[in-house]
Protein backbone atom coordinates (compact mmCIF):
# COMPACT_ATOMS: atom_id res chain seq x y z
CA UNK A 1 0.00 0.00 0.00
CA UNK A 2 1.04 3.41 -0.58
CA UNK A 3 2.90 5.12 2.57
CA UNK A 4 4.37 8.37 3.24
CA UNK A 5 6.50 8.50 6.13
CA UNK A 6 8.02 11.82 7.49
CA UNK A 7 10.84 12.21 9.88
CA UNK A 8 13.84 14.82 10.76
CA UNK A 9 11.08 17.00 13.40
CA UNK A 10 12.40 18.02 16.36
CA UNK A 11 12.70 20.75 18.69
CA UNK A 12 14.90 23.61 17.73
CA UNK A 13 15.74 27.30 19.17
CA UNK A 14 14.85 30.18 16.56
CA UNK A 15 17.24 30.59 13.82
CA UNK A 16 18.18 27.17 13.86
CA UNK A 17 17.71 24.19 11.04
CA UNK A 18 15.75 20.89 10.42
CA UNK A 19 15.80 18.79 7.62
CA UNK A 20 12.85 17.13 7.44
CA UNK A 21 12.72 13.68 4.90
CA UNK A 22 9.57 11.96 3.38
CA UNK A 23 10.16 8.62 2.20
CA UNK A 24 7.43 6.62 0.24
CA UNK A 25 6.66 3.20 -0.60
CA UNK A 26 3.72 1.58 -3.06
CA UNK A 27 4.73 3.88 -6.04
CA UNK A 28 7.87 5.31 -7.39
CA UNK A 29 7.91 9.67 -7.30
CA UNK A 30 8.92 10.09 -11.13
CA UNK A 31 5.73 10.41 -11.99
CA UNK A 32 4.52 12.14 -8.49
CA UNK A 33 4.45 16.15 -7.54
CA UNK A 34 4.89 16.09 -3.86
CA UNK A 35 4.41 19.27 -1.52
CA UNK A 36 5.53 20.00 2.48
CA UNK A 37 2.48 21.08 4.47
CA UNK A 38 2.09 22.44 7.94
CA UNK A 39 -0.65 22.86 10.71
CA UNK A 40 -0.50 24.29 13.73
CA UNK A 41 -2.76 24.20 16.35
CA UNK A 42 -6.04 26.33 15.83
CA UNK A 43 -4.61 27.21 11.87
CA UNK A 44 -5.55 25.62 8.87
CA UNK A 45 -3.75 23.57 7.01
CA UNK A 46 -0.92 25.66 4.49
CA UNK A 47 1.20 24.89 1.91
CA UNK A 48 4.78 25.21 2.23
CA UNK A 49 6.14 24.01 -0.68
CA UNK A 50 5.94 21.79 -3.77
CA UNK A 51 7.96 19.94 -6.25
CA UNK A 52 7.27 18.70 -9.49
CA UNK A 53 8.06 15.24 -10.41
CA UNK A 54 11.16 15.93 -12.30
CA UNK A 55 12.54 18.73 -10.31
CA UNK A 56 12.30 21.18 -12.99
CA UNK A 57 10.01 23.25 -10.58
CA UNK A 58 9.55 24.61 -7.11
CA UNK A 59 6.82 26.75 -5.19
CA UNK A 60 7.35 28.65 -1.71
CA UNK A 61 4.33 29.80 0.23
CA UNK A 62 6.04 33.40 0.71
CA UNK A 63 6.98 33.28 4.25
CA UNK A 64 9.04 30.59 3.97
CA UNK A 65 10.93 31.87 0.83
CA UNK A 66 14.65 32.27 0.92
CA UNK A 67 14.95 29.90 4.35
CA UNK A 68 13.33 26.23 2.98
CA UNK A 69 14.57 24.32 0.21
CA UNK A 70 12.21 21.10 -1.19
CA UNK A 71 14.60 18.59 -3.10
CA UNK A 72 13.97 15.18 -4.54
CA UNK A 73 15.35 11.88 -5.09
CA UNK A 74 13.62 9.94 -7.16
CA UNK A 75 15.68 6.93 -6.97
CA UNK A 76 15.75 6.91 -3.46
CA UNK A 77 11.67 7.38 -3.43
CA UNK A 78 12.60 10.40 -0.91
CA UNK A 79 11.48 14.28 -0.56
CA UNK A 80 13.57 16.63 1.77
CA UNK A 81 12.37 20.07 3.45
CA UNK A 82 15.38 21.84 4.59
CA UNK A 83 14.63 24.82 6.96
CA UNK A 84 16.95 27.50 8.18
CA UNK A 85 16.46 30.40 10.15
CA UNK A 86 13.52 29.14 11.49
CA UNK A 87 11.34 31.36 13.50
CA UNK A 88 8.80 30.58 16.13
CA UNK A 89 6.14 30.86 13.53
CA UNK A 90 7.71 28.01 11.90
CA UNK A 91 6.12 25.64 14.90
CA UNK A 92 3.45 23.24 13.14
CA UNK A 93 2.96 19.55 12.13
CA UNK A 94 4.59 19.03 9.03
CA UNK A 95 3.31 16.19 6.45
CA UNK A 96 4.37 15.65 2.85
CA UNK A 97 1.68 14.50 0.70
CA UNK A 98 2.03 13.17 -2.65
CA UNK A 99 -0.41 13.35 -6.21
CA UNK A 100 -0.21 11.74 -9.55
CA UNK A 101 1.04 14.25 -12.07
CA UNK A 102 3.84 16.36 -13.54
CA UNK A 103 2.90 20.08 -11.93
CA UNK A 104 3.56 21.43 -8.45
CA UNK A 105 1.21 23.54 -6.70
CA UNK A 106 0.73 23.77 -3.26
CA UNK A 107 -3.33 24.50 -3.81
CA UNK A 108 -4.04 21.58 -4.98
CA UNK A 109 -5.65 18.36 -3.67
CA UNK A 110 -3.56 15.70 -2.45
CA UNK A 111 -4.75 12.09 -2.49
CA UNK A 112 -1.82 10.50 -0.24
CA UNK A 113 -0.31 12.16 2.33
CA UNK A 114 2.02 11.37 5.92
CA UNK A 115 1.28 11.11 9.59
CA UNK A 116 3.30 14.31 9.69
CA UNK A 117 6.58 15.54 12.40
CA UNK A 118 6.15 17.72 14.93
CA UNK A 119 8.58 20.93 14.41
CA UNK A 120 8.91 23.09 17.36
CA UNK A 121 10.82 26.58 17.11
CA UNK A 122 11.18 27.89 20.79
CA UNK A 123 13.51 29.46 23.06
Amino acid sequence: QVQLVESGGGFVQPGGSLRLSCVVSGFTLDYYAIAWFRQAPGKEREGVSCINSRATDTVYVNSVKGRFTISRDNAKNTVYLQMNSLKSEDTAVYYCAARSGYVCSILTAYKYWGQGTQVTVSS
